[in-house]
């Protein structure tokens, strides 16, 4: 079961607009047994003229994100309920597969602390996240990284039992780096 938080920036969040939010992703409760947090994001850019959406939903096993820029804003929201769709989709197919080859019972946690922004401008950091490294294996910290849409992922491999980052490589397939 899904908890909204929608939340608007440049744009006052009515109940109508609200309530079209929770409708476009009630649906995704059919795939989702535990409760979790939706945390839906709602701008409107007057320079554009066009509307963001951004939506996070952190699962025990999973964290899904989407986002859609469009000029309709309930274009966008719509384009984000699908993504998050075919995300869940995808996850839980390559999860039952690999059930059903190896006997896998599941994945723990990826858990994201919301990220914060810094001020220092000598340093040049302008995003920092604190994450918890949870165990797993490579593939599924592969699976993880493509459902966030990131370019790398860190993970503690569960073999090792050592820090690992995981990432894309230019040409499509995925590169390693252990830690001893």
């Amino acid at each position: 079961m899904l908890d909204f938080n929608v939340r608007g920036e440049n744009i006052a969040v009515t109940d109508s607009l609200r309530e079209y939010v929770e409708k476009r992703l009630t649906k995704l409760n059919r795939y989702i047994e535990e409760t979790a947090n939706a945390n839906i994001n709602l701008r409107t850019y007057q320079s554009n003229n066009s509307g963001k959406a951004e939506v996070t939903i952190v699962l025990p096993y999973v964290v899904l994100r989407a986002e859609d820029t469009n000029p309709d804003l309930y274009t966008a929201i719509d384009a984000v309920s699908e993504k998050l769709e075919r995300q869940i989709r995808k996850y839980k197919t390559k999860i039952n597969r690999k059930s059903r080859e190896t006997g896998f019972k599941g994945i723990d946690s990826n858990d994201e602390i919301p990220a914060t922004d810094v001020d220092d401008d000598s340093l040049q950091i302008v995003r920092r996240k604190q994450v918890d490294l949870k165990p797993m294996s490579p593939e599924e910290a592969a699976l993880q990284m493509d459902l966030l849409e990131h370019n790398f992922f860190i993970f503690k491999d569960a073999e090792s039992n050592t820090d690992s980052v995981i990432y894309k490589r230019a040409d499509g397939k995925y590169g390693l780096l252990e830690t001893e």
